[in-house]
């Protein structure tokens, strides 16, 4: 039995990427008219972003929107890699509520975008032994095997680890789910050659007792299934 699926908005269909500009537009070739498309991508989509790469696009909710389309995911390492940045928070409350995530087994309530003393955490748990944080990451870079992140420096997202720690610290449960969807990576790892800064937190994260856990996905024009979690390489 084949695993449950994520869907994409009804319409998402394959075009072809021509150019990125001005970080939130890229311009694709969808059934034969050249148009401009949304990404909410901030990152720098390294060695995503090249003319002819086939491209998934979804059709905007609002039919007056000046985009019409957002880019989902873009061909890379022999499948397709999911660029919505958004899809991360999406899927763990869905693979919460589909009771996908054995590491989620016990949770009973989930409220999005907790704050946390002066930060914005992607999601709070409810459980028995109190609060799961969660913070909600999307992996689109690999290298030799290894999905790496980040694809950009990010002192934002070096922060997040700082207040994970001090959450950990006081006694929390906290996370960060790393959402990999390279078909050609085989396990998971901070990005060092992006961003030292973050790769040593990440590490001392780890060592403080933040829990990480990068879940490999298959993505397709249906949408996105979990497979398995990564292992994480050492230090």
């Amino acid at each position: 039995m084949s695993a449950p699926v994520f869907p994409f908005p009804p319409g998402t269909r394959p075009g072809v990427l021509l150019r990125r500009e001005k970080r939130f537009l890229v311009e694709v070739e969808l059934g034969g008219e050249r148009l401009w498309a949304h990404t909410n991508n901030s990152g720098s989509m390294l060695g995503l972003v090249r003319r002819g790469t086939e491209a998934l696009l979804s059709p905007a909710a609002n039919p007056k929107r000046r985009l019409p389309y957002t880019l989902e995911a873009v061909a890379a390492g022999g499948g397709w890699c999911s660029v919505n940045t958004l899809a991360p928070n999406r899927l763990l409350a869905w693979a919460f509520a589909q009771g996908l995530l054995p590491e989620l087994a016990g949770a009973t309530a989930i409220r999005p975008e907790a704050r946390s003393g002066e930060s914005r955490l992607d999601a709070r748990f409810e459980t028995p032994d109190g609060p799961l944080w969660v913070e909600c990451k999307n992996v689109t870079l690999a290298e030799d095997g290894a999905a790496l992140f980040p694809d950009a420096r990010t002192e934002r997202g070096r922060k997040h680890l700082e207040e994970l720690m001090r959450l950990c610290a006081q006694g929390a449960r906290v996370a960060t789910f790393y959402l990999v969807t390279r078909a050609d990576a085989a396990c998971f790892g901070p990005a060092w050659c992006v961003d030292e800064d973050y790769a040593r937190a990440f590490y001392a994260a780890l060592d403080a007792g933040v829990e990480a856990w990068p879940w490999l996905a298959r993505v397709d024009e249906a949408g996105i299934r979990l497979t398995r979690r990564l292992a994480v390489v050492a230090p």
